[in-house]
């Protein structure tokens, strides 16, 4: 028989949720692009409600928006051409490419998704007619035999395209030998003759202790190790859900830092909002449900949501609701971002999202939110006190300011309680700094921004450096990327 073509991607997949893909993806396509290879990152569906726009409007996962940069390459809806942001534990509100595409209800999970996957594989071979190589995250684990059936994610993809795959076990959780070895036991045959290879990450100490384990498991699997990645302090990007949500976060505050507690909402989105914050020395963030730290804390942020009423709903029935409004009574520092910002307006009026018509909001702001049908998605900029904020907006509530108020940022300021429709502003550095040591005075802080700090984008480019750097050091691209169309290229 001839030889088959050379495959135009690899799938790298995991064991399970959050052992590592997005990271490895990310520090492949860095990798591969300092190598001069035009590469590009593919999700054929995330499920998460961290989300970005991208130039021409278009909404895709963070994650894949992130790892475009690490290619080098604009990031576009075929990186991501289906998005499923959780609404509820029974519903996801589907984004095709980039676009707003009803939902998908629990019971169609496994059958009603042929549409989405006939998307997703014309979305592939867009990319593949474009780039040299495009590096495939799975989602999940690729034995979810419950959903084989309907897959186009993982093997399905693999099998669709003759994808090599590879399979990432996070060591840090324990159990990865059993983990690598159910995987591919529990495949078929013809999905595991497609895994070429397995990847363990977020390893601590020598690699030799490990190699009795590698060599048993190869012996039983027929499947060789192409690296052990190591444990890498300090690189916490964009995570793509909420399992490892704060994973910058500090075991212990600090003497004399700012306190900034995050409300870990029931359907929080794009939480990655906060981690510029996060990133500024002399500053703590916490993400938290506990009353207590919200109210103690310097600063309070409510994060943006995917189910705005319910989640306020939710602020209610904890008492964080009536914590927050006790913040604002004395002229404590509040924000809040796009649905938090929702929140915080005296009436909220969803026929759409959930259903509810006119509800009640905090009363925080003077504002007016009415949710509709269309959604709003833009790459805004904009000004505070002479600083100019780049910034990007996805949302269906559209908030109208009714009362006296200080614009910010298309929203609006009352004493010591900010709001803004606009995700990002924190990445903007003069900014953040500026507003930060605002916040401090409000709340009586003697806080000030650190002369010379590291910019926040500077930082996340050094952490997609040190993630290549890692692949370079660690990983076989060799025998990783065996029968793919750059083969040669990585010599």
């Amino acid at each position: 028989m001839p030889n088959p073509p050379p495959a135009s991607g690899l799938l790298v997949a995991g064991t399970s949720s959050d052992a590592g893909k997005s990271l490895v993806v990310t520090g492949l396509c860095r990798a591969l692009a300092r190598r001069g290879v035009a590469v590009a990152p593919f999700k054929a569906q995330n499920m998460s409600n961290n989300s970005m726009v991208c130039a021409d409007g278009a909404e895709i996962g963070r994650a894949q928006y992130l790892q475009a940069q690490a290619a080098r390459v604009p990031a576009e809806s075929a990186m991501n051409p289906v998005l499923l942001k959780p609404g509820s534990d029974r519903r996801a509100h589907v984004v095709l490419r980039g676009r707003p595409a009803g939902t998908l209800e629990a019971g169609e999970y496994a059958t009603g998704r042929r549409h989405l996957a006939e998307a997703a594989f014309t979305a592939y071979q867009e990319l593949a007619g474009h780039f040299e190589l495009v590096v495939c995250e799975g989602a999940g684990s690729p034995a979810e035999i419950n959903l084989r059936a309907g897959d186009y994610v993982n093997l399905g993809l693999a099998r669709h395209f003759g994808l090599p795959t590879v399979v990432v076990g996070d060591i840090d959780r324990g159990g990865v030998f059993a983990s690598l070895y159910g995987t591919v036991e529990l495949l078929a045959p013809e999905d595991r003759a497609l895994v070429r290879a397995f990847l363990i990450n977020k390893f601590r100490g020598d690699p030799a202790v490990l190699q009795p384990g590698l060599d048993e498991l190869t012996r039983r699997t027929g499947v060789p190790f192409v690296g052990v990645l190591p444990w890498l302090a300090g690189v916490w990007l964009d995570a793509e859900d909420t399992l490892e949500v704060g994973a910058w976060r500090r075991s212990e505050p600090r003497p004399g830092a700012l306190r900034v507690a995050v409300v870990r909402l029931p359907r929080v989105s794009n939480l990655t909002d906060v981690e510029a914050l996060a990133a500024e020395p002399g500053v703590d963030v916490l993400v938290t449900t506990e009353p207590d730290v919200v109210a103690g804390a310097d600063l309070a942020v409510l994060p943006g949501s995917r189910s705005t009423v319910s989640d306020l709903a939710w602020l209610r029935r904890t008492g964080l609701a009536s914590t927050l409004q006790a913040r604002a009574a004395r002229s404590a520092p509040v924000l809040g971002i796009c649905g938090g910002f929702q929140m915080l307006a005296e009436t909220v009026d969803d026929p759409v999202e959930s259903g509810a018509g006119v509800v009640s909001g905090l009363g925080l702001l003077p504002t007016r939110v009415d949710f509709s049908a269309a959604k709003v998605l833009g790459r805004p900029v904009g000004h505070w006190r002479q600083h100019r904020v780049e910034a990007y907006e996805i949302h269906h509530g559209v908030a109208t300011v009714t009362g006296p108020a200080e614009p910010y940022l298309d929203g609006a300021r009352v004493g010591s309680v900010w709001g803004t429709m606009w995700h990002g502003t924190l990445e903007n550095d003069d900014f953040r700094r500026a507003w930060l040591a605002e916040v401090a005075e409000v709340g009586g802080r003697g806080w000030r921004p650190e002369a010379g700090a590291e910019a926040y984008g500077a930082r996340r480019e050094a952490m997609i450096e040190v993630l290549a750097d890692a692949v370079d050091e660690h990983v076989d691209l060799d025998r990783l990327l065996r029968g793919t169309r750059v083969a040669a290229v990585v010599r």
